[in-house]
């Protein structure tokens, strides 16, 4: 009898946690999506893919609501129509009635935990590669539909007057480049085509552009055919939200396993590279005025310098500005012979190509003199000089390596290294502001796994309460008991909120913030039990 009796009373419940759980989980899914389709143009097809990819995430926040609205409703039905009192009167106690909501809250918290920890973030790094197989598509689209693209978290725009996405080729471009700390400048290019790499954390965007033309606060500049090359972090997966167990912890134990971390180390070891280039530049030049040599990346070539000063731009970052007299010889490196030289009294610059990942350099002379070797060979001067794709000297760059980069970049800004040049305020200001980004990614990784854990085991409060108080309001609308259920909930989710908030404070210990959310479970806690002794005294 017993075991019919929780058979049916388990039927009824999973049919409407079921029905409750398919309407709001496609509510919220939909929802999810509005943000994909409006920022990055997805088509008809990936659109029903990743609404499959977001139905975990859905389910982490829906399947408690769920729960907890077919527990109020289905036992204070089981009382209004005292089916309740019939059970009593039979001998049956309190606690055997309510045994199949108890399993339906502890199999919705072993749910929610494994969603949370595990399926839910497995599903956003599918719905992140798939939107990575359609990049270049989406980069297309969009431009077919708006007439530009934003590259996600870059400085560069992309403009094109028509896209042709099955040979990748835009012609008809402007590539907008917003560089930190330093005025816009405008690429224009006859034709482009674009490329999209994408990896495990990060996503490399290359434009490729013929009879280019450059623009900036200066004076435009032919550079002829360029290869532009950005890396951007991934749409979804850069965030600790919705990173796996296993990616949390490590991330623990080597904090460029995450690309924001890593990106962020990128550009304060490019702040250092440029700052070691212009101690080396500058020493050399005071020591012998030998030329510095530099080659291209390519080897087709090697430029030799000769400054009269150099000195790191304090408002640029990764910037250096060079003094005249500047000479700039060019040499074909595979003859060994002079190509061309240029002159000027004006200034010029060197500094980092792009993101600075790969220690490329770019060099602008202003207003130089050119002359070809020989009797008689053409000469001229031009409004600017520009060299791109130069290789950043190897044994600077052995300084600098990705290998335990943080803990160099530490020691850098703490001035605890044997760094052969002194640190500017910039680079120390940079190296704190890393070390500042790490202990706040630490932060954000503890309140992250405690966040989940509270609310997982909160659904086993959550819901007992429901149950109790659709006992409760058996006498009113089936609804009240829901919403009058739905306030612990909220409360509990404040106390999350509240807790994550304050770990992530730099002010305030991490402990504070995880001790609160669990303060939340505890309140929630002692409300169940206060409302189940009243329960059972009535």
């Amino acid at each position: 009898m017993i075991f019919t009796l929780h058979r049916y009373i388990f039927r009824e419940l999973f049919r409407v946690f079921v029905l409750a759980t398919i309407a709001l989980t496609l509510m919220l899914s939909l929802g999810l999506l509005v943000r994909w389709l409006l920022d990055f143009g997805v088509g008809p097809a990936q659109i029903i893919h990743l609404l499959g990819y977001f139905l975990p995430i859905s389910l982490t926040f829906v399947l408690p609501m769920s729960a907890l609205f077919a527990a109020s409703l289905i036992y204070g039905r089981f009382a209004a129509d005292r089916e309740l009192d019939a059970c009593r009167a039979s001998g049956i106690s309190m606690w055997t009635l309510i045994y199949p909501g108890l399993m339906l809250s502890i199999l919705v918290a072993a749910a929610n935990l494994t969603l949370s920890f595990y399926v839910a973030p497995a599903f956003v790094h599918r719905s992140e590669r798939s939107v990575k197989a359609n990049a270049e598509q989406i980069l297309f689209r969009n431009i077919q539909r708006k007439g530009f693209y934003a590259l996600p978290q870059s400085r560069y725009k992309l403009f094109a007057d028509y896209a042709d996405p099955k040979t990748n080729l835009l012609e008809g471009v402007v590539i907008v480049d917003l560089p930190e700390g330093q005025p816009a400048r405008l690429v224009t290019a006859e034709r482009a085509r674009v490329r999209i790499e994408t990896y495990r954390d990060y996503n490399e965007a290359t434009i490729v552009s013929q009879n280019t033309h450059r623009l900036d606060e200066v004076a435009p500049a032919f550079i002829g055919n360029v290869s532009i090359s950005t890396r951007f972090a991934s749409l979804l997966t850069d965030k600790i939200k919705f990173q796996k167990l296993e990616q949390l912890k490590r991330i623990q134990l080597d904090k460029m396993n995450y690309f924001p971390i890593r990106q962020q180390a990128i550009q304060v070891r490019g702040q250092a590279a440029m700052e070691l280039l212009a101690w080396d530049i500058g020493r050399r030049m005071e020591q012998s005025r030998e030329y510095y040599e530099l080659e291209d990346a390519d080897q087709m070539r090697v430029y030799r310098l000769s400054v009269g000063a150099c000195r790191i731009d304090p408002k640029k970052p990764s910037r250096m500005e060079l003094d005249g007299p500047i000479r700039l010889l060019q040499i074909d490196a595979l003859r060994n012979s002079l190509t061309v030289q240029y002159d000027t009294d004006s200034k010029g610059s060197l500094m980092l190509e792009g993101d600075g990942s790969s220690l490329r350099l770019e060099m602008t002379l202003e207003s130089p003199t050119w002359q070809r070797p020989g009797p008689g060979a053409p000469k001229g001067r031009s409004l600017q000089k520009y060299v791109n794709n130069i290789q950043f000297p190897k044994d600077l760059a052995a300084m600098v390596t990705a290998d335990e980069l943080l803990t160099k970049l530490a020691e850098v800004g703490g001035g605890q290294s044997d760094w052969p040049v002194a640190v500017s305020e910039r680079l120390k200001n940079a190296c704190r502001e890393l070390q500042d980004r790490l202990g706040r990614v630490d932060k954000e990784i503890y309140a992250e796994i405690h966040s989940r854990l509270v609310l997982g085991l909160g659904c086993v409060a959550l819901i007992l309460t429901g149950i109790a108080l659709g006992i409760q309001f058996r006498g009113g609308h089936m609804l009240s008991a829901f919403g009058a259920s739905a306030i612990p909930g909220g409360v509990l989710v404040m106390f999350i909120l509240s807790g994550k908030e304050l770990t992530k404070n730099p002010a305030t210990p991490a402990a504070t913030g995880v001790l609160v959310m669990w303060v939340g479970l505890a309140v929630l806690a002692i409300v169940t039990v206060w409302v189940y002794r009243k329960l059972l005294r009535t």
